[in-house]
């Protein structure tokens, strides 16, 4: 294992190293008497950045807020899909596109501070991230496109992934799934810090952005309120490989990120319920999108011809003219030569059996056979 995976799995701040220490303070008082003992490195090291952050939240408010204040968001385009289901793969080909930008690694990291500090910090971060990411062996750093979720994340605590640091309250937070049983003063707060996070990005960038989160498959009508003229691709894939990946992630994701013991048992539970309650959302919301609006994209087809299918796809979305770009997409195409997948042992029957129940939905509208 590299030096720097396993400093980050025991004093890696996660998913909260971008956050402030209001905000620190705040989830003490509410969880404090719930951390582990054996995670107490993490949270130092998740204070002391927090104090950092509030410094230079400071600044980045003093010299910036006059001037993204008036930026107007551009529509986005969303990337949507269950975790694992090759959302990062197709983000990374749509992000070859230099007409238009994505979030980075760090920019979602620290979402109240990257104006100021990301040309200093970037460089910090990228000494101490290991050259690969830990659940799927992508290359990725720094500037590597991410997703915007970790941003809102650390910028409201509203998000499902809170789950993968407080595991056993986890309940908690599956409601910022979908978003359908939350308050509405907590959506107007949630959809605040997305507009600002991304006023920052259209000041930065001044591009439209493309974005990728798999929460957000579940929330198309909430999007579609603050971006009307967003356009959407979901991707889809096999729901038996999508669970064998997930399995994997969410293991890695309670290793990396947790300030408290989990049970293992729980984690199949978590992934059926989790995806059942986001493709409900989904397909019930998907009519809502406008016509021309959205695509979908098979991933196995997207592994096969991946630059047929990305062409395809700006030409189902209206995107622009792909032959510019073309020659982009086919030199990253050419740097995944020799990328070796996870491989997973077979699911057992009785799995098998549960997923094609729990999950019959989403094998009958994309065809995928259930082999029982």
């Amino acid at each position: 294992m590299d030096w720097r995976e396993s400093f980050l799995r025991r004093f890696g701040p996660g998913v909260l190293g971008g956050i402030t220490l209001s905000q620190w303070i705040k989830l003490l008082r509410r969880y404090g008497l719930n951390i582990d003992g054996s995670r107490l490195p993490r949270v130092c090291a998740i204070t002391a950045q927090s104090l950092k952050n509030s410094l230079l939240q400071i600044v980045e408010r003093y010299r910036y807020d006059s001037q993204i204040g008036d930026m107007v968001v551009q529509p986005p385009l969303f990337v949507l899909g269950h975790w694992r289901s090759g959302t990062t793969h197709l983000h990374e080909l749509l992000a070859q596109d230099p007409r238009f930008a994505s979030p980075n690694l760090f920019q979602v990291s620290f979402p109240h501070t990257f104006l100021c500090s990301e040309a200093t910090d970037a460089k910090i971060v990228a000494f101490f991230l290991p050259r690969h990411r830990p659940m799927d062996n992508m290359e990725w750093g720094p500037g590597s496109p991410q997703e915007d979720e970790f941003a809102l994340l650390a910028a409201t605590f509203m998000s499902p992934c809170m789950a993968w640091v407080f595991p056993r309250q986890r309940d908690q937070f599956k409601r910022y799934l979908t978003f359908q049983e939350v308050e509405p003063g907590e959506v107007a707060q949630w959809g605040a810090a997305f507009v600002r996070f991304l006023k920052k990005l259209q000041w930065r960038y001044q591009r439209p952005m493309i974005l990728k989160s798999p929460p957000h498959t579940a929330r198309v009508r909430l999007l579609l309120e603050l971006f009307p003229k967003a356009k959407f691709v979901h991707i889809h894939r096999n729901p038996y490989r999508v669970f064998q990946s997930s399995q994997h992630t969410l293991r890695i994701m309670l290793d990396w990120q947790a300030l408290q013991r989990s049970c293992p048992e729980v984690v199949d539970d978590w992934i059926i319920a989790q995806y059942k309650d986001m493709y409900e959302s989904f397909l019930k919301e998907r009519p809502s999108i406008p016509a021309g609006s959205y695509y979908e994209v098979n991933f196995e087809e997207l592994n096969r011809d991946p630059l047929e299918e990305v062409r395809k796809l700006y030409r189902g979305l209206d995107l622009p003219d792909f032959a510019e770009v073309e020659p982009r997409v086919r030199s990253y195409i050419g740097s995944l030569a020799g990328y070796k997948k996870n491989s997973f042992e077979e699911l057992s029957s009785e799995l098998k059996v549960r997923l094609a129940h729990e999950w019959r939905a989403c094998f009958e509208e994309w065809g995928y056979p259930t082999g029982l």
